[in-house]
């Protein structure tokens, strides 16, 4: 815990800092949902097919990204909103302005009771 995802179109690999975003990323989840700094865990998942609306789904022109966040159950909505807007205002920081539309989004939830894991 936290279950971090990130899933996001491959069109901006070049432009998208994760290494920078997933450290400003655990900074902000231990700040505001009190998490432990080591049981931060960030997946990032680049997508190489992504469609927006009704265009040619080749078309170059957007991208997408989309973070969810898993904890475990206890914070209060207002934390988990508060979370939230930081990871878009984190986003905006650390994806370069490009010629294509961002299309970003982020979602705080509880992980399931059943959630375990084990460390080695």
């Amino acid at each position: 815990m936290p279950q971090i995802t990130i899933d996001y179109s491959d069109t901006m690999e070049n432009a998208f800092d994760r290494e920078g975003f997933a450290r400003a990323l655990h900074e902000a989840t231990v700040e505001i949902a009190a998490a432990k700094p080591e049981a931060c865990k960030t997946q990032f998942r680049p997508s190489a097919y992504t469609a927006f609306g009704y265009e040619d789904p080749g078309a170059r022109g957007h991208a997408f990204v989309h973070v969810t966040i898993g904890l475990l159950a206890g914070r209060s909505d207002e934390t988990k909103a508060k979370l939230t807007e930081r990871v878009l205002h984190l986003l905006r920081e650390h994806v370069a302005d490009t010629a294509f539309r961002l299309h970003a989004s982020a979602e705080v939830c509880d992980l399931d009771p059943s959630y375990r894991k084990f460390d080695r």
